[in-house]
């Protein structure tokens, strides 16, 4: 046994020891194989060429006109594109497993984003759609001529059985008694010794171009991966949102209803000690303290996710960050429809940070906030008349903003010359 054994039946064709070997084997069931699904091909991928049949047809017959068969072409084009790789698809993935009778190494299956025009961006999609039409169209003609040549074998093989049951016609010469047709038996019976070969060989050529066209390149699989990696971004961040969500309303429901119930207790306490008790201090302390803590958890959770967007959305809660910023400022909206939450998440907190930093940073003296949505995408813009200079190397948030907009599948351009204006636009889409 060799040391390093071929891995496909190309790489076996020409060694010594192929006859008796699995390779010819293998090499037959992968040929006889690929008849019935290249006639099972040829319905669904021949539905969406019929255009091109009609043209061919009225080409034949001489009655084509420039202008129709123009539009023959066109339609037939853009329906096999449409179409085709639907039905190549669910080919490619039978193939790469029916590959493993004549090549051994494994070829990959790439992880694919759902249908849509990202589908029809990647190019294996294309590669597999030419590997469906070489396989309705090139594939029968390849194997018929395989199949003369077999059945030339056979016939010359058995002619002598053959010839009592009639002439034998070879075209160039016809047989009509079995002395005849001996040497043709002969002949035959020495070329059956090429027939692992010539399978052999023919599958691995069928094998090397089908590998060819289905392996994903490099640039399928990097692909592949961002693909990947922007769902478990997204995944990541919904839960992360459900999460925010969820301690919310643990926080609201639970600990600030019970701090209530607390600077409640707390207030009838001191109305029940007299002010000249000793502990009449120790309980004002304490229910200023309650009051304190109820304020700054109701900010905490207000800073999770304020109800304002719950209830109301993205224009009303835009507008009540615009009340509390010290700065003045103007609100501008036109949203012809309520943005997915996750969406309008990102762009309350991107314009509450932008509107602390005015406030902290800046100078500014007035601040616009417009917010629009065109075509799917969710523009957003933070304009201020303060000094400028902004610059996400010095800790302002701006980063951290960046990259909650990256998440988001968006994009944050940020222009602040020195002494202004300083303008931050946000597009995040909300398909």
């Amino acid at each position: 046994m060799s040391a390093n054994p071929p891995r496909t039946a190309l790489s076996a064709f020409g060694t010594r020891r192929l006859i008796m070997s699995a390779w010819p084997l293998r090499s037959a069931m992968y040929v006889l194989s690929s008849v019935p699904i290249a006639m099972l091909l040829a319905v669904p991928l021949g539905l969406p060429a019929f255009p091109w049949a009609l043209l061919a047809r009225r080409v034949a017959t001489n009655t084509a006109q420039p202008a129709s068969g123009l539009i023959l072409l066109v339609l037939g084009a853009a329906l096999v594109a449409a179409l085709g790789p639907l039905v190549a698809r669910p080919l490619a993935a039978a193939e790469r497993v029916r590959l493993r009778l004549v090549d051994h190494r494994p070829v990959p299956s790439v992880r694919r984003v759902p249908f849509g025009l990202s589908w029809y961006r990647q190019p294996l999609t294309w590669r597999e759609l030419a590997y469906a039409v070489l396989l309705v169209t090139v594939v029968p003609v390849l194997y018929s001529m395989v199949a003369f040549v077999l059945v030339l074998i056979a016939v010359c093989a058995l002619s002598p059985w053959l010839v009592p049951a009639g002439e034998i016609n070879f075209g160039v010469t016809v047989i009509t008694t079995p002395p005849q047709a001996v040497p043709y038996s002969i002949t035959g019976f020495a070329a059956l010794v090429t027939v692992p070969y010539l399978l052999t060989l023919v599958a691995g050529v069928h094998g090397a171009v089908a590998r060819a066209l289905l392996h994903p390149g490099a640039a399928d699989e990097l692909h592949a991966e961002l693909v990947e990696v922007s769902r478990s971004r997204a995944r990541l961040v919904n839960a992360f949102e459900a999460e925010r969500r969820r301690i919310e309303r643990d926080l609201h429901d639970g600990a600030q209803q019970k701090l209530v119930g607390l600077t409640l207790q707390l207030g009838l306490a001191k109305l029940d000690i007299p002010a000249t008790s000793p502990a009449a201090g120790a309980v004002e302390t304490a229910h200023q303290q309650a009051k304190q803590l109820m304020s700054e958890l109701r900010e905490l959770i207000h800073g999770i996710r304020p109800n304002v967007l719950t209830d109301l959305g993205l224009p009303a809660a835009l507008r009540e960050l615009a009340d509390q910023c010290p700065v003045p400022v103007v609100v501008e909206t036109d949203l012809p429809r309520r943005p997915p939450e996750q969406v309008e998440a990102t762009a309350y907190f991107v314009v509450a940070e932008a509107l602390t930093n005015v406030a902290k940073h800046s100078g500014a003296r007035a601040v616009t906030v417009t917010a629009r949505e065109t075509a799917g995408l969710l523009t957003l813009e933070i304009r201020d008349d303060g000094r400028g200079g902004a610059d996400p190397s010095n800790g302002t948030g701006l980063t951290g903003l960046a990259d909650r907009v990256a998440v988001a599948a968006g994009r944050m351009l940020l222009s602040s010359p020195p002494g202004g204006p300083t303008l931050v636009r946000t597009e995040l889409p909300c398909a």
